[in-house]
């Protein structure tokens, strides 16, 4: 590994190994939900996002970590935004400037004439209305091509840092495109790094630092069910244990406890990769038998080309199986893939367990998933992971809509 440089920023962890600084923006804007709206599509892309309302909170911003872009529109009025561009020109701000608004606008044209005119970065209108497209070519140059390498991280500095958060993917019901339930997906916001994936921190399941991860993903998934529930009702979780986890002899009991003594609650699934419950197959049925009684599932998650040695088994105490995106992807137009499908459904049917296609992206796999008689989808193609609070305000409590 390329020996680790030291991090000037001050407050900042400098174990988190080779440092990969992700870009900052501003969003500027009087109206809140455009600012919100602006933030989590500027942080979906992969920046660390700040908001102010008005001209007056700039100077704060600028006195902290400096952003690469402000976003600034022109809700906040014309002469704010003069302001806005004078107090930026004054701070000598260095980054870049994205106005959005109406290409027709003499507002418009005369904030971005003002900006050029004082020196700044200015780049191209951002017009209105906008998609994530647009808004992605505009920025696309500030973001780093280069993806994060694989430090070696602290998960319990990590914890502790509050860094770590649980996004949600639905579940959706392949007949009658209801919410079936979500997958719970650990995330590290890190303040440097930005959002980083999960294959860049999650240590081996024999690291010591596993099972804190682990009491993380179990906590926080049962308090984002507990926010979830008050004005949704009860949301099936699901999340991903290690087989090892239940090597403990109070793994289990400790997991019932912090199961939630609500009358909403009608349970929880625990997914456990594949290959890895096929490997530990005696402990995986011995401990599926035994979360049943507390209203724990187990899921064969991810379940790949070890596929036929189910069919070995005389009794399934599992109560899901989810077929690996390898099967599912572009099965549309491989039989192979559908006759495979077809094999791992009959076994599914046979012991009363239900199915989901993982991984589905295009209209074309979700339709075959439905042809092939999958009870769940769960993909890009209806939503990717996203923060609970997004979770809740775009999935729960909405109806499922066929994507274009």
């Amino acid at each position: 590994m390329e020996k680790q440089q030291p991090i000037e920023e001050t407050n900042v962890i400098t174990t988190f190994g080779r440092r990969r600084v992700a870009p900052r923006v501003c969003v500027v804007d009087s109206k809140p939900h455009i600012r919100n709206f602006l933030r989590e599509a500027l942080e979906d892309l992969g920046f660390i996002a700040c908001e102010c309302e008005q001209a007056g909170g700039v100077n704060a911003v600028l006195a902290g970590q400096r952003p690469d872009l402000f976003v600034l529109g022109l809700s906040v009025g014309g002469i704010a935004a003069n302001e806005i561009l004078e107090t930026l020109s004054l701070m000598k701000f260095e980054g870049k400037v994205l106005l959005f608004g109406q290409r027709a606008s003499p507002m418009v044209t005369a904030i971005l004439g003002i900006g050029d005119h004082l020196g700044l970065a200015m780049l191209p209108l951002l017009p209105t209305p906008f998609s994530d497209t647009d808004l992605r070519d505009r920025v696309t140059a500030l973001l780093p091509s280069e993806a994060p390498p694989n430090p070696p991280v602290d998960v319990t500095e990590a914890i502790h840092a509050d860094w770590l958060e649980l996004w949600y993917q639905p579940k959706i019901e392949v007949r009658s495109l209801t919410l079936s339930g979500a997958e719970a997906l650990v995330r590290m916001r890190h303040p440097t790094w930005g959002t980083v994936p999960p294959a860049y921190f999650i240590p081996d399941g024999g690291d010591p630092h596993f099972r804190a991860l682990t009491e993380f993903v179990i906590s926080r998934a049962v308090g984002d069910w507990r926010s979830f529930v008050i004005d949704h009702g009860h949301v099936e979780i699901s999340v991903n244990l290690p087989v090892t986890f239940f090597q403990d002899p109070m793994a289990i009991e400790n997991l019932a406890c912090q199961m939630p003594n609500h009358p909403a609650f009608e349970g929880l699934i625990v997914e456990i990769d594949g290959s890895e419950l096929i490997h530990n197959l005696p402990l995986a049925k011995k401990v599926a038998r035994q979360l049943q009684i507390h209203n724990i599932g187990l899921s064969i998650d991810n379940l790949g080309t070890e596929w036929p040695l189910l069919m070995e088994l005389n009794d399934f105490p599992f109560v899901e199986i989810k077929v690996n995106r390898e099967f599912i992807e572009g099965c549309a137009d491989n039989r192979l893939k559908q006759s495979v499908c077809r094999r791992i459904l009959e076994l599914a049917d046979g012991f009363g367990a239900r199915t989901v296609a993982e991984g589905v992206e295009t209209r074309a796999d979700f339709q075959m998933a439905r042809e092939l008689g999958f009870d769940l989808t769960q993909g890009f193609f209806f939503a990717k992971p996203m923060e609970a609070n997004k979770f809740a305000r775009r999935i729960l409590g909405r109806p499922v809509t066929m994507p274009n």
